[in-house]
């Protein structure tokens, strides 16, 4: 494989919550200025149709991230008007979930015990989606992921926004450019907390912290070729899967595991 496992400050234990939820804005920020809703929308909505799911649970949501934007865009389609998102994360974010869970009549809800991405079941049913976070996982632990989707029938959408194509020197290029980037979109994250601000501009740990993790994610991103390796020995009959690239000025990629229609155990047909 081309990836390589670098640590990054978000995964482990001891990092404060408050600095990986300033970091989850801004990757959030990121996401919106790179389109990731409406791509994702279409190929959510394709997988929905073409599995039969009618909800979706997102693994790995941090803050919220990008699903929230997602639902908005499809539940204004015909046919997903009362679509589902339940969000997860092994660290849950307390005050999203507060926020999130209040809201009465939303068809979203964040589910506050710890989630971990590799051990969730078929007694889970819906439509897996795992926004930015796929590289997160060592080959083990993402080959778990994908063989847990396809035994249990139910579908998975993978996307994430690197393609990790370029040369390797040019991931730590990336270190001071996402410092940079950081200072200028420190300003449209919400909720913009004084926590945030002196961290960015008069103590810079935040941007420090976004650098180093960016850089990570880059090198730790799998390519289409690194999917390869991962799917070696699955698409049994009733399941097939799909990888590709989204083209255009940031390439992107996704992962789509997609069972027969009818075919997602515990699930039930979309309206």
């Amino acid at each position: 494989m081309k990836r390589i496992h670098l640590f990054e400050l978000e995964d482990f234990s001891w990092f404060p919550d408050w600095l990986r939820g300033c970091m989850t804005r801004l990757i959030l920020v990121m996401h919106k200025a790179l389109g990731t809703s409406e791509q994702v929308a279409e190929l959510v909505a394709r997988v929905l149709k073409e599995s039969g799911s009618s909800s979706v649970i997102d693994l790995c949501s941090g803050s919220g991230g990008p699903m929230l934007d997602v639902l908005h865009v499809l539940n204004k389609q015909p046919g997903f008007e009362g679509l589902k998102l339940t969000l997860t994360d092994l660290y849950p974010n307390m005050d999203a979930a507060r926020r999130i869970n209040s809201q009465e009549g939303s068809n979203v809800s964040y589910w506050t015990n710890p989630m971990d991405a590799t051990r969730i079941g078929g007694e889970t049913p819906g439509l897996r989606t795992m926004i930015g976070s796929f590289h997160h996982m060592r080959p083990a632990e993402a080959r778990k992921i994908l063989e847990s989707a396809e035994k249990s029938g139910q579908p998975i959408c993978i996307f994430e926004i690197s393609d990790n194509g370029p040369p390797i020197f040019l991931w730590w290029l990336a270190l001071p450019v996402s410092f940079v980037i950081c200072l200028f979109i420190t300003p449209l994250v919400r909720p913009l907390t004084l926590r945030q601000l002196v961290f960015t501009y008069l103590v810079p740990i935040i941007p420090l912290c976004f650098a180093w993790d960016g850089a990570a994610s880059n090198a730790r991103t799998y390519t289409l070729g690194d999917m390869d390796e991962l799917l070696e020995g699955l698409g049994r009959e009733g399941y097939r899967w799909e990888k590709g690239a989204t083209g255009g000025k940031f390439n992107k990629l996704y992962l789509l595991g997609i069972p027969a229609r009818g075919a997602a155990a515990g699930d039930h047909a979309a309206a």
